[in-house]
This record gives structure tokens, sequence and C-alpha cells, in this order.
């Protein structure tokens, strides 16, 4: 899959270095993955929660930190669309972003 952005990811971590190592493994899976529809990401994140239009949300570090993703399974794009703690998760609407 191509991951767009990293940028916010590398901008998240260096803000909470206790995320690095976490995004840095999600990222290199989410690059690697051939995800084509939701259950190819439920059977390696089972945790993976599900949204409208194809949006995803990660646990990441344990439940540390949400990380929200848009995929287009057709073009192979994750596009990363919010990541933050869960108290900033629960403040945002997370179909709107």
């Amino acid at each position: 899959m191509n991951v767009i952005s990293k940028r916010t990811l590398v901008e998240f971590y260096t803000q909470y270095p206790q995320a690095k190592i976490a995004l840095e493994v999600w990222h290199s899976d989410a690059r690697k993955a051939e995800w084509q529809t939701p259950d190819d990401i439920k059977k390696v994140y089972s945790t993976a929660s599900f949204l409208k239009d194809n949006r995803v949300v990660f646990n990441i570090k344990g439940n540390d930190y949400c990380l929200m993703v848009h995929i287009d399974y057709k073009r192979k794009i994750v596009r990363v669309k919010f990541i933050g703690t869960h108290s900033q998760y629960d403040k945002i609407n997370a179909e709107e972003i």
C-alpha cells in the first residue's frame, strides 16, 4: 500500500517519542500490505475499527494512541487522516476529518 503521509506520523512521534517505534512498525506493515478488504486488515489488526467511507482506526502502542486512515482499496492508497491520544480522538468527529 502507498501510505500518505509519513510526515504526519513523524511530526506526531517527534512530539510523542514513545509512539515512534509502534508507528514505524505500523507504517512498515502498511507499506508491505496488499489490503483489498476490511477483512484483510482484521486478520492482522484484530482491534481495528471500521467507520464509514473506508476509514479505519488503528490502536497504536497497545491502546495509547489512535491512528485514523482512509483507504482506497482499489488504488492501494492509505491516507493518514488523524493521529493522536485517545482523549484527542474523543474530541473529533471522525466522519468529518
